[in-house]
């Protein structure tokens, strides 16, 4: 018997084979129903090719590991995912895509979301920065650091995405739907790569052992008073794409990156306003105690000290009430006052302790100090709205002992 060649058969009611790089640079090809073969229309995006002699066709720096763009426009969960957060016309779904490829999935800096992820981080930064700094002028710049976090850190961002109902997949490739967080996950048991080992010291006296003050984490340090994410840098001090293979990352570094890279695509897609507008929409109107940030060490010292510099009088501790002195568990309350004013109060189980609360009170009182809904200087950018600027309060600092 003759064996029969089904593919042959086959083919006239099967879908067109996707080529197996998707990405790679191929013709555009208008054809037209009406046109023979002979008159088809070339069009080259780079200018006519040159013969094989003349050059040799480069290779393929990054194999393609994410779904081609065009696949973007086919795809539900994306759709919804559009929808759901009630994004712009503006913002295509290409680029909605792109924000879900995380670099350790593809390394190829024009389909991941590298570029856009670096964009929104300064955004995010900027943005929240300047409404915790005119909301509370006197935050003290640990607290301020840890705000910052609190707010834009890794795992709130993490958590946003959740909120969001974003999916991850197993694992990336070009064949997974772009609805889907794409990333190269951690193993059982794996570490991540320390971000200092994957490229030169962020800091220069890093060798020399000197001490990691406060002032040289404003200078050298990120938004949150940690170290930068380096990048390799070559040896006229520009950063460089790295070609080796990517490394793996955790889900929650993932899904912090498209929260900023979307945020980056709205600001370049949409506009300044509807990035700020999105921004105060999902990421903003989180409650975040920042009572709970303050750590005293030494909180009598630190007001009496604050209480000098200011030119009030000297603080004084006094007994307001206790209750069950000669029992157990005695309570004390105690306030401590500035001549008539009463700064702050505590309670504890003796009097030491209820003054040391009492003056942290009185320290969170001041540090917490807020003139109320104010403006930012981003509200002046807004050419329609924009009303003149008045100047906000600036504190002299917190108290250095």
């Amino acid at each position: 018997m003759k064996r029969i060649r089904l593919q042959q058969w086959g083919a006239q009611f099967l879908p067109a084979a996707r080529p197996l790089y998707p990405h790679s640079r191929c013709l555009n090809i208008r054809l037209q129903s009406t046109a023979s073969s002979a008159n088809l229309e070339i069009h080259y995006e780079d200018g006519p090719p040159s013969s094989p002699s003349q050059s040799k066709a480069s290779p393929i720096s990054f194999p393609p590991n994410s779904p081609p763009p065009k696949c973007a426009l086919s795809s539900a969960k994306l759709s919804a995912l559009h929808a759901r957060l009630q994004l712009p016309s503006k913002l295509p779904l290409q680029t909605l895509a792109r924000t879900l490829v995380h670099k350790s999935a593809d390394l190829d800096s024009r389909f991941n979301n590298a570029s856009l992820s670096d964009l929104g981080s300064k955004l995010i930064g900027c943005y929240t920065a300047e409404h915790l700094i005119c909301r509370y002028p006197r935050l003290p710049m640990a607290v301020l650091y840890a705000a910052m976090w609190a707010f834009v850190g890794s795992k709130a961002l993490m958590s946003v995405s959740r909120e969001w109902g974003l999916e991850i997949a197993a694992e990336p490739g070009v064949e997974v739907d772009p609805g889907l967080l794409q990333l190269k996950r951690l193993k059982p048991g794996e570490e991540p790569v320390a971000e200092h080992e994957n490229g030169v010291l962020p800091r220069p006296n890093e060798r020399m052992g000197w001490r990691r003050g406060m002032s040289s984490r404003i200078v050298y340090d990120d938004e949150f008073g940690d170290h930068p994410s380096s990048q390799r840098k070559s040896a006229s001090g520009l950063s460089t794409e790295s070609t080796e293979a990517p490394h793996a990352v955790s889900v929650t570094t993932a899904s912090a990156s498209f929260v900023r890279a979307l945020l980056g695509a709205l600001y370049l897609h949409a506009g300044r306003q509807s990035a700020i507008t999105f921004f105060r929409m999902h990421i903003l109107p989180r409650d975040l105690p920042l009572h709970k940030l303050f750590s005293f060490t030494q909180p009598t010292r630190d007001l009496s000290r604050l209480c000098a510099r200011e030119g009030f009088e000297p603080p004084v501790a006094r007994l307001v009430s206790e209750t069950g002195r000669k029992s157990r568990t005695p309570v004390f309350v105690v306030g401590v006052y500035s001549g008539q004013d009463k700064l702050g109060e505590g309670s504890g189980g003796s009097l030491d302790e209820a003054r040391t609360r009492a003056a942290a009170t009185a320290l969170r009182a001041w540090y917490l100090y807020s003139p109320g809904e104010t403006r930012v200087p981003s509200d002046t950018e807004n050419e329609t709205t924009a009303a003149a600027w008045k100047p906000m309060m600036i504190d002299v600092g917190e108290v250095v002992v």
